[in-house]
């Protein structure tokens, strides 16, 4: 099953996608966060009989724009760990990103002058949690995610080595795409890319995470609790434009394309300001 939200009429409504033209509204629900809150969400979106809005000309809004937590993993693909100089970790590096920092999958993404000499892109799976989950195994982590989507974590690099702590780098206003979809049934393990202006700057697998979406949740759940639309971005691959000799980063203009097969894209035009 795939899942939206959509800008439509003036608000946003929460959608249940039929086909590559057509999605049918889940009434009473304004977002996928919202429906997300309701334990029997799955069963509401399955059996939905609302009206019907068409998908040519559709405006998505980030995919769940109001989770509680965005709890992003760093280094988590062994060939970005390598290229960044390191040796694999025995534990996730977690750091966070606020809700303020979510964009429409094909929205501009707006970037202060101040803020775009180092701009970076950062093809990545998003892990959306379906039921609350504290202190939960691996073997029962499944049964905790609603399903999954895809994120770009759109990164200023220069204020993220500001410091130790990476947040200030990663959170910057409406700048990370995040949808188009959330997908019930994905199963990690197809290709993920990051396009620059349609140049391939990223390809893997995303089943090649040194720490994959259940043990992800395992470790966290045993730190917070994770509520229904908490979201866990689960890290990025080899091939960004800060660890390129020379680095090569995002310019006024150009557009960055992440894709995931099965999941869809996310296309984000820069505009510096």
């Amino acid at each position: 099953m795939k899942l939206a939200t959509l800008r439509h009429g003036g608000t946003t409504v929460a959608v249940r996608i039929d086909s590559e033209t057509e999605a049918t509204v889940i009434e009473g629900y304004s977002d996928l966060s919202a429906l997300l809150g309701t334990a029997d969400w799955s069963v509401l979106a399955k059996f939905a009989s609302g009206s019907t809005v068409s998908l040519l000309d559709a405006d998505y809004a980030p995919v769940v724009p109001n989770p509680g937590k965005i709890i992003c993993v760093g280094l988590n693909y062994a060939t970005h760990i390598k290229e960044m100089g390191r040796e694999l970790p025995a534990h996730p590096t977690l750091f966070a990103k606020f809700k303020e920092a979510l964009t429409g999958p094909n929205d501009d993404v707006f970037v202060p002058a101040y803020a775009s000499s180092e701009l970076d892109w950062e093809a990545e799976l998003a892990v959306v949690i379906g039921k609350r989950a504290y202190q939960v195994t691996e073997a029962d982590a499944a049964d905790h995610i609603a399903g999954y989507s895809v994120i770009n974590d759109y990164t200023m690099r220069d204020y993220q080595y500001r410091t130790l702590q990476w947040d200030q780098g990663k959170t910057f206003e409406k700048t990370s795409g995040f949808g188009p979809h959330l997908v019930t049934d994905y199963v990690p393990g197809t290709k993920i890319e990051a396009r620059l202006d349609g140049e391939v700057m990223q390809s893997a697998f995303t089943d090649d995470l040194v720490f994959g979406p259940t043990a992800l949740v395992e470790y966290i759940s045993h730190i917070v609790t994770l509520q229904p639309g908490d979201v866990i971005i689960t890290g990025t691959t080899g091939g960004v434009g800060h660890a390129r000799k020379p680095p090569r980063y995002i310019r006024d203009g150009q557009v960055v394309e992440i894709s995931i097969e099965g999941l869809g894209s996310v296309r984000n035009k820069t505009v510096v300001k």
